[in-house]
């Protein structure tokens, strides 16, 4: 037996690779029952498809972190571990919360998590930007960089929050001795902060991307247009490193990676400071994250014992705000947002060349004085302070009853601390409220609001049959959905993000559907990435007409987010794995997986001899590299 055999299995009476009771055997394995539990055959587990994918995220675990892959990608990328926990929570809770605790240890004080952590081991070369390009230590001291490791300056897409939810309800047990959540939530909060205010570029309410990768579909054609206005860098003045890896067909071409560039230099010099930048897109699936997470955050507060009322009622606002901007009933789908596109006029259409280059009026240099605190300063004791009754009666008058005076909200003093945030210098005179114009180019993005559970019946239904038509060609022409419109001007199914189809946001869209309803298509698309995975060696991306593998293979969020579909079915069995209320140890199988694979011990943070009773959360929860990548 090798060690990554080990690490998956447990004892159901004899030896076999871990498996949730009514979860289907992975393709090459025979199943078998003992004492009333599925369980894997232990005579052929080795070419499972959950063996595999465990061997490769074995295999890009650094001892701290998971690369995405060795070759093109050394570093730890940042949405790529959120979705890597939400698979290692299958195999390792332990290792789960270890990699988003390493990754949110290089928080900046302003509350952003930037999208690169640099390995020092790995020589600059062998990556660009490096860390010597960012110099965050030095350009983002006054945004509060750390100065013992240094990362890019950059964003990406907020998936954190629901990782870390997925990851404790994995292993409460674990995750309550360690103080993995109590640790996480006050970061995980400053986060938030960051994007809901020092973001809002637009002034409705949603986050913008400053950068294309911070978006995470790196060379989208939707950033086509609003980065014409960049002047792109000098040639010489950077090396390419990903050609190294890939091919230049599908990688983007020099004219694109030297505005990149120019992007990312200029919001360096500018001290990393938001809203002075040529660039600002309101993206669709960056703010259904925002939003899906704001619902995690909320079970969190809960499950630490606060109300988490005013986080879902956050959530709901921001789900329609998302809807009035960026929704467009005529397509049937959402569109990026371009804050400083348009015409002028009422934002809605592009004048000319489509692109004014009007001046801004104002940046938002600075940090925001309650964001430049200590992400950990503020915790849910702060946030206990004050009710809903005071900053949020409104906001409750719209839902049914009042809350008794012990059910204190822990979002009251966050909320009061933003409010003081946006009159404090940089939100006063310099809050924009800009119109811009949708960008008309048809992406994945405009689909991914269906992780969203306040998303209208209506909005819902129209994405599903858009997701089916001839642009995506979901359970039609296309295995996978493709991240650009098969019928776009631009679409090419092998260059990045401009057609191929991405593991990641299949899973987005395969939880987005099965929360709607639609378990018959969640189903066809969840086998559907089963066998795309297993068949193109867990490739970064594929061919959505063929499942051709193309970019990097053995990519860890495609092997972590096989073993979240494979364990799917057990999605609604989570109660009954854990007591959620008693159990402090981790489970048998997770603790071989531990030990075979020198994990650190389980270690306790904090004395838990009592725990706040299990409180039913949301229905979000239950439903449940960008290439240059910057």
């Amino acid at each position: 037996m090798d060690r990554t055999t080990q690490l998956t299995i447990r004892r159901t009476g004899t030896t076999a690779p871990a498996r949730t009771s009514g979860s289907p055997a992975p393709p090459g394995s025979h199943e078998i029952t003992h004492s009333g539990a599925h369980v894997y055959d232990p005579d052929r587990p080795t070419g499972s498809l959950h063996l595999r994918a465990a061997r490769v995220l074995e295999g890009n675990w650094t001892g701290t972190s998971t690369v995405p892959s060795h070759g093109l990608y050394p570093h730890q990328w940042s949405w790529d571990s959120a979705f890597i926990a939400i698979g290692l929570r299958h195999l390792s809770p332990l290792r789960a919360q270890t990699e988003l605790e390493t990754l949110l240890g290089a928080q900046w004080g302003d509350g952003r998590i930037p999208h690169i952590v640099f390995n020092p081991s790995v020589p600059l070369d062998a990556y660009f930007p490096s860390p010597d390009f960012w110099r965050s230590s030095t350009a983002g001291r006054a945004a509060g960089a750390p100065r013992t490791v240094q990362t890019s300056g950059i964003v990406q897409p907020p998936v954190h929050a629901l990782a870390a939810w997925l990851v404790h309800q994995a292993d409460p047990g674990l995750s309550r001795s360690r103080s993995f959540l109590s640790r996480m939530y006050p970061r995980l909060a400053a986060w938030h902060r960051y994007l809901l205010h020092r973001r809002d570029l637009g002034g409705g309410g949603l986050a913008s991307v400053v950068h294309p990768w911070e978006q995470g579909m790196d060379n989208s054609p939707c950033w086509d247009a609003p980065l014409s206005r960049v002047t792109p860098a000098a040639p010489r003045s950077f090396r390419r490193a990903d050609l190294d890896h890939g091919s230049a067909e599908d990688r983007p071409t020099d004219l694109d990676y030297g505005r990149y560039v120019r992007l990312a230099t200029d919001y360096r010099d500018g001290g990393y400071a938001d809203g002075a930048g040529e660039f600002a897109v309101e993206d669709p699936a960056f703010n259904a994250l925002l939003i899906a997470s704001e619902h995690a955050l909320a079970a969190i507060a809960q499950e630490l014992g606060a109300a988490g009322t005013a986080r879902h009622a956050r959530a709901e606002r921001l789900t329609a705000a998302l809807v009035e901007r960026l929704w467009d009933p005529a397509e049937g789908m959402f569109f990026c947002r371009d804050v400083y596109g348009g015409d002028g006029g009422d934002g809605e259409s592009y004048g000319g060349d489509g692109y004014g280059g009007d001046a801004r009026d104002g940046d938002e240099s600075g940090a925001l004085g309650s964001d430049r605190r200590s992400p950990e300063s503020g915790a849910l004791a702060s946030e206990r302070r004050s009710s809903e009754s005071g900053a949020h009666g409104s906001e409750r008058g719209s839902r049914s009853g009042a809350l008794a005076p012990e059910q204190r909200s822990t979002e009251s003093s966050a909320h009061a601390s933003d409010r003081r945030s946006r009159q404090s210098g940089a939100h006063t005179s310099e809050q924009r409220s800009r119109t811009g114009a949708l960008i008309p180019e048809r992406s994945v993005a405009g689909l991914l609001p269906l992780i969203l559970p306040a998303l209208p019946r209506d909005i819902a239904a129209t994405l599903v049959r858009t997701a089916g038509g001839p642009h995506f060609g979901l359970g039609g022409v296309a295995r996978l959905a493709p991240s650009y419109d098969l019928t776009g001007h631009a679409f090419d199914p092998h260059r990045y993000w401009r057609g191929p189809a991405w593991f990641n946001t299949n899973w987005l869209l395969e939880r987005g559907l099965r929360l709607h309803g639609e378990h018959g298509r969640a189903e066809e698309l969840r086998a559907a990435v089963l066998e795309t995975a297993d068949t193109s060696g867990f490739a970064e991306y594929v061919d959505p007409y063929t499942g051709e593998a193309c970019g990097a293979l053995g990519f860890s969020w495609t092997a972590a987010l096989t073993l979240d579909l494979l364990h799917e079915p057990a999605r609604a069995d989570q109660a009954d794995r854990v007591d959620q209320s008693t159990h402090v140890v981790s489970h048998p199988r997770y603790r071989a997986f531990d030990s075979v694979h020198g994990t650190p011990p389980h270690t306790s943070h904090a004395s838990h001899t009592t725990h706040t009773p299990h409180t039913p959360h949301s229905s979000f929860e239950t439903g449940a590299k960008g290439g240059d990548r910057g």
